[in-house]
């Protein structure tokens, strides 16, 4: 099984070879601190739009940062693992900084893929891509809600 996990430079060139066999790329990127069906149906919806998902994963600093000292509940390798398990993702990359703006710019996949809770105007690297699918998010599935949940 070929290695789905790839740094960014690495990521780069597939990208970039597959844009010459006219592939389309679709990007998605999220913390994806304990996998869920939610994360799952947004996988899935995000590939419809084309031949190969790229998922980005925060890494456990950038976590920190967003969510709070008590996450991310698995570490970056781990959620980067399970996520590439996955047979509808094609490549997984993770990066550091708090938003994925610097890896849209450098990698620019054909279509970005977001939650539809993102308003169009708060999407973060739109520029780079020539098409924005709002995703329709699964109700009543966050990783939030989970471990609060869970803490009850």
């Amino acid at each position: 099984m070929r290695n789905k996990v790839l740094s960014r430079k690495a990521l780069r060139a597939v990208v970039d070879a597959l844009k010459k066999k006219k592939k389309i790329t679709v990007f998605t990127n999220g913390c994806f601190d304990l996998l869920h069906p939610g994360h799952l149906k947004s996988f899935t919806d995000a590939k419809r739009y084309g031949d190969i998902l790229i998922v980005a994963i925060n890494s456990d600093k950038s976590v920190k940062k967003i969510k709070g000292p008590a996450r991310p509940v698995i570490g970056e390798k781990g959620r980067a693992a399970m996520v590439a398990a996955l047979e509808i993702v094609d490549y997984v990359t993770v990066f550091s900084e708090s938003t994925p703006y610097a890896l849209l710019k450098y990698l620019r996949p054909d279509v970005l893929a977001k939650g539809g809770d993102w308003k169009p105007n708060q999407i973060i690297g739109r520029e780079f891509v020539k098409k924005v699918a709002r995703i329709r998010l699964k109700p009543g599935f966050s990783t939030t809600g989970i471990i609060k949940k869970i803490g009850q």
